[in-house]
């Protein structure tokens, strides 16, 4: 499991100032259907794609500030940070190929 959980104490940290690759947010919740769904393959992206992307993980149930931030109004939502700025996002469950293609790697 290479997915980082993010919160508000460790975001600063961990996508704003992470420089290194892309960093990829999921924001989900444990009653969205679509977002357990989606999870094996984030999780999957995150062990394949290992060094050339970060996989966060946003539970926003738990984090509701950062779903504020980033406008989230429906989940499973991803988020592409490069350079601490927001690049790209997507609404809705979505295949491998497509996520890929949303963080630059195909």
């Amino acid at each position: 499991m290479n997915e980082v959980v993010i919160t508000k104490e460790n975001f600063q940290r961990e996508v704003l100032q992470y420089r290194d690759t892309p960093v990829l947010l999921d924001f989900w919740a444990m009653w969205c259907g679509p977002c357990m769904a989606l999870g094996p393959i984030i999780e999957q992206i995150a062990d394949e794609y290992k060094g050339r992307l970060k996989v966060g993980k946003v539970n926003v149930d738990e984090q509701p500030e950062l779903a504020s931030a980033f406008r989230v109004e429906s989940i499973p939502m991803l988020a592409v940070v490069r350079d601490g700025k927001l690049a790209e996002q997507a609404v809705g469950l979505r295949p491998k190929e497509d996520i890929l293609k949303l963080v630059g790697l195909k």
